[in-house]
């Protein structure tokens, strides 16, 4: 018998029908022998339309009140799966994230998980039950509702799965796996049956949004086998596994694992900065003052002046309007001439462990950029990982183009069977 952490994300239960499907693929888990607990996302565009309607009400809701809202959706699919496991025989109840025993930081919108005291979890599968738990979602030590933000029903099942100590944590989506692209762009991409922990944390640190980032990094972290399968199909999906070796199909594993790509990011640059010591050190203080994360950062000697610098940086295209404020108030102390915001922009990376060891990766990616006609603007690289940021409207080339030259494509086509990826 194993315990296993099942999670259905909004595309698994956007309806009633998809609600019965799940629930039966559940039964039949819990049938087998394993004992189950399952983290459920809110149906389809749940969260969105209650967005939605907050800002029907006001432009600037208070986050603590919009966490109490957003929060309801977890709660009406975590309800109705539980009523439909138990009409199919088998017994099932429902749990929120507080009493699920996740509890969090107070950052309300955006919270970290700090501790897990799954208690009734725990009583719920000795009973022989299912326990069903509301994804993205947790709770202060002062009892405060939180949300976990982008990706959160992800993190909350392999955190569980952690607690819980469980055998595996089944992420189930409308992809069957992690595949080498993403097929919307890509449908010729090729599923992976095994990754390691490091190569998910860069593909998913890189736009992939098959897996959340916090997500990877858990399961990394406490050693958490994690399963990618498609809760459309019966396909074997993809195991995320700690250890190079397991992860390797053949003898030495593949050079490259996959292309990702983001849309999500803007750029700032900051022209004519003294290039004189301290001051880019003085520009990134202020920005993450305004707790606006950063990415990619090039350095240029300024075309315009002497003696001065441009500097370039990408940021989550949310964040671009605090990071604007925060360097614009610094203006006149930093003494640089003008600040542009560039939103039209596109990621594209190259991720795989076998990169180190394969010299000439870096002038294939470049010579496929060349050749489909893409200019870059910015490269980025780590030991398993090479960025560049393009054009926002080449990226779809761009990444089609990568693909092919590194020999990833398939014959078959990949199915997408609901069309969000997660």
């Amino acid at each position: 018998m194993a315990l296993i952490v099942q999670k259905y994300g909004g595309s698994s239960v956007s309806d009633a029908e998809s609600i019965k499907r799940v629930a039966k693929r559940i039964a039949e888990s819990r049938r087998a022998g394993n004992d189950v607990v399952v983290v459920v996302s809110a149906m389809g565009d749940t969260t969105d339309e209650l967005i939605d309607l907050a800002r029907q009400i006001t432009p600037l809701p208070p986050q603590r009140e919009m966490d109490i809202l957003l929060t309801a959706g977890e709660r009406i699919s975590m309800s109705l799966l539980a009523m439909a496991i138990t009409k199919l025989g088998v017994r099932a109840k429902s749990f929120t994230g507080q009493q699920a025993g996740l509890i969090t930081d107070a950052v309300h919108g955006k919270a970290r998980i700090v501790d897990v005291v799954p208690h009734r979890i725990r009583e719920t599968i000795e009973r022989g039950q299912v326990a069903i738990v509301a994804g993205f979602q947790g709770v202060t030590e002062s009892n405060d509702v939180t949300t976990l933000g982008r990706g959160g029903s992800d993190t909350t099942a392999v955190a569980l799965a952690a607690g819980l100590d469980a055998d595996v944590c089944e992420i189930y989506t409308d992809v069957d796996g992690i595949f080498t692209a993403d097929p919307r762009i890509v449908p010729t991409a090729r599923k992976v049956d095994r990754i390691t922990y490091e190569e998910m944390l860069e593909m998913a640190a890189s736009g992939a949004k098959v897996l959340a980032l916090r997500c990877v990094e858990y399961g990394r972290r406490y050693g958490v086998p994690i399963h990618v399968r498609s809760s459309f199909s019966g396909k074997e999906g993809t195991l995320v596994t700690r250890n190079p070796e397991e992860a390797a199909d053949t003898m030495e594993a593949p050079i490259i694992s996959g292309v990702a790509h983001d849309r999500s990011e803007a750029k700032i640059t900051v022209v004519g900065v003294p290039d004189v010591p301290g001051t880019a050190a003085r520009i990134f203080e202020v920005v993450a003052a305004s707790g606006v994360n950063i990415d990619m950062i090039v350095q240029n000697i300024s075309a315009a002046k002497t003696g001065r610098t441009d500097i370039s940086f990408t940021l989550p295209e949310g964040d671009g309007p605090a990071g604007m404020a925060a360097l614009s108030g610094i203006q006149a102390e930093i003494g640089f001439d003008s600040l542009q915001f560039d939103d039209q922009i596109g990621k594209l990376s190259l991720v795989g462990a076998g990169m180190k060891s394969h010299p000439g990766v870096s002038a294939k990616l470049f010579g496929a950029l060349r050749d489909a006609g893409i200019n870059i603007e910015m490269i980025s690289t780590s030991e398993i990982r090479i960025s560049v940021v393009t054009r926002a409207d080449s990226l779809d080339d761009a990444v089609r183009a990568v693909h092919t030259a590194f020999e990833l494509d398939t014959e078959a086509e990949a199915v997408v069977y609901a069309g969000t990826g997660r």
